[in-house]
């Protein structure tokens, strides 16, 4: 079961898994689905309304639901005073196996993905998607819409102003694209081949015009989100 501390506000509509816990004066408002062995810090706020001007600002706490819910993923552990936004047309989503270090922020509609990395003070804006794997380090920022690719790594105090694409270095204000994140690729199995191939293209800020097998499925996934202002080149077909 869950344990609550008596501090703690959890709201109607929040639906919380096995092995959940939730700290000292931490509150979760619904609609809310939190899975199992989640653990939340204390001071966390999670499930207010998205900061859009024309939506309700509604108290759920009072009972009064609206907008498009908070998931977070099993085993995600989010630290103290972070906050999470409830998404406007679809639920702002922390995946599993997360680690969201103190007073992360995480804005309306967000997505990130599973074995995600955010450090102490990382702010993400609007509708922002993280890939699967990504480390982003404390301070940095991500303007709103952007895209940040499977197994990449941003710098500690960067401003993510432009998409950035997997298993990629990024960092500086505004983030520039600084080589593969070889020691990620190599710790995820991927073969020193793929690795070459990749950190060849970066070099001259392009995608390659072949992506190696084991880095289609993370391609595919940056390609279909759209990226709108890559950091590099995304003519070559994936």
């Amino acid at each position: 079961m869950a344990q609550v501390h008596p501090t703690a506000v959890v709201g109607d509509g929040v639906e919380l898994g096995e092995r959940v816990v939730i700290g000292p004066n931490a509150v979760v408002l619904g609609p809310c689905r939190i899975a199992d062995g989640c653990w939340i810090g204390p001071g966390c706020v999670i499930g207010t309304p998205p900061e859009i001007s024309s939506e309700p600002h509604n108290r759920a706490w009072d009972g009064e639901l609206a907008h498009a819910g908070v998931e977070i993923g099993p085993r995600t552990v989010i630290r103290e005073l972070s906050t999470i936004h409830q998404g406007s047309y679809r639920p702002t989503r922390v995946g599993a196996d997360c680690w969201l270090l103190n007073r992360v922020y995480v804005a309306h509609d967000g997505q990130v993905g599973d074995r995600v990395t955010l450090s102490a003070a990382v702010s993400l804006g609007g509708h922002v998607l993280v890939g699967d794997g990504v480390n982003v380090g404390m301070n940095a920022v991500v303007h709103q819409r952007r895209v940040i690719g499977q197994g990449s790594m941003v710098g500690m105090g960067s401003a993510v102003t432009r998409d950035i694409p997997p298993f990629s270095k990024a960092f500086g204000s505004p983030a520039r694209l600084h080589g593969v994140n070889s020691v990620g690729m190599t710790r995820s199995g991927v073969g020193e081949d793929a690795v070459n191939v990749l950190a060849a293209a970066y070099a001259e800020r392009r995608v390659p015009g072949e992506i190696p097998a084991e880095l289609a499925d993370a391609f595919a996934w940056w390609a279909a989100a759209e990226p709108a202002r890559p950091l590099v080149s995304a003519a070559a077909a994936v």
